[in-house]
């Protein structure tokens, strides 16, 4: 490898409503260096997630913005290829926060080590790693399904919430997925397994979920917002629980929502239903992790629980891919492979 060889994605503007290519600027760079207590890394695998149109943009929230000129950020699966720490050695293969880049240098404890002989180490990026953990702490903390309740939660094809729909059905609760498309609603009932699958694109979405929910909807895990919030909320029982881990339907939005203001009707609601609504970050459980993975992986290998992941080659496919997957236009969880 000659030392220009780290192909990097940078920031180059912040996107007025939906990103677009001229967002991300493709680039060659140096290979790092390292110091003591650093390794150097070769990504093999990109994470392509929501959460980065929040980074997009400077407005205030849970988490630094990427500056203009910096490497988009991002989860990846990386080989060490040099080591400055005793606990790795060339070869190794870890999860690491290394971001739209070729190369990387990290320090040795800002990595974990896979074993690729337990898990496809794509894995590490999904269903094992943030999406499914996001599905894991926020359900059964927040949401915490009991044996007959309706779970309901969109995205159902995605990798948080096809985690959440059979998660919910391992509990024993009555599994709902909303998703968009015949493929995908056929895939989530057929392959994931859940009780009643919705497409969100069907004009009658909300007298067909309705329908699915004769009960009422218990928990709803709300990843989406939007219209299907919209057809949700009016099935909510007393005392429903809303875990909130993003509202995708929103990011590219930009100035006031148009239409009323239907906040009274919400607080209203809430307060006659005692609704529990709370929204997370899958960091704030951090110390629920190692429990997740030790019962995600055994819910794999008894076939409970099944995942599906959208592979894109590529990282100069990086924005593309990820624009669409703010569109939906993604069928399982994104990654990249480099």
């Amino acid at each position: 490898m000659s030392p220009s060889d780290n192909l990097r994605i940078l920031l180059a503007s912040r996107p007025e409503g939906r990103p677009t290519p001229q967002n991300f600027r493709l680039e060659q760079a140096a290979i790092p260096a390292i110091s003591d207590g650093q390794v150097l890394l070769r990504t093999l695998y990109l994470s392509l997630d929501p959460y980065m149109r929040g980074r997009m943009s400077a407005a205030k929230s849970y988490a630094a913005p990427t500056e203009i000129g910096q490497v988009m950020e991002g989860g990846t699966v990386a080989e060490v290829l040099e080591s400055r720490d005793p606990a790795f050695r060339p070869g190794d293969i870890v999860l690491s926060y290394s971001g739209w880049q070729s190369y990387a240098a990290a320090g040795g404890a800002q990595l974990r080590k896979l074993d690729p002989a337990q898990a496809p180490v794509t894995t590490a990026l999904g269903v094992l790693g943030m999406p499914g953990f996001t599905a894991y702490a926020g359900l059964l903390t927040i949401g915490q399904p009991k044996p007959g309740e309706t779970v309901v939660v969109a995205a159902a094809s995605g990798p948080v919430g096809s985690a959440v729909g059979q998660i919910a059905r391992i509990k024993g609760a009555r599994a709902v997925g909303i998703a968009g498309g015949p493929e995908k609603c056929a895939f989530v009932r057929d392959t994931f397994g859940l009780d009643a699958v919705i497409d969100h694109r069907d004009p009658e979405m909300a007298s067909q979920l309705a329908a699915a929910c004769p009960n009422g909807v218990d928990v709803y895990f709300e990843n989406v917002g939007g219209h299907v919030w919209d057809a949700v909320f009016p099935l909510l029982n007393t005392f429903a629980r809303i875990p909130v881990c993003g509202l995708i339907a929103q990011y590219n939005a930009t100035g006031d929502f148009p239409g009323p203001d239907r906040l009274p009707v919400l607080m209203r609601q809430v307060l006659s239903k005692s609704l529990t609504i709370r929204g997370f970050i899958q960091r704030e459980f951090a110390a629920q992790a190692p429990k997740f993975r030790e019962e995600m992986a055994r819910w794999i290998a008894e076939g409970a629980v099944k995942y599906k992941e959208d592979i894109v080659d590529g990282l100069e496919n990086a924005p593309e891919a990820f624009i669409g997957l703010l569109e939906g236009r993604n069928f399982g969880k994104l990654i990249v492979k480099l």
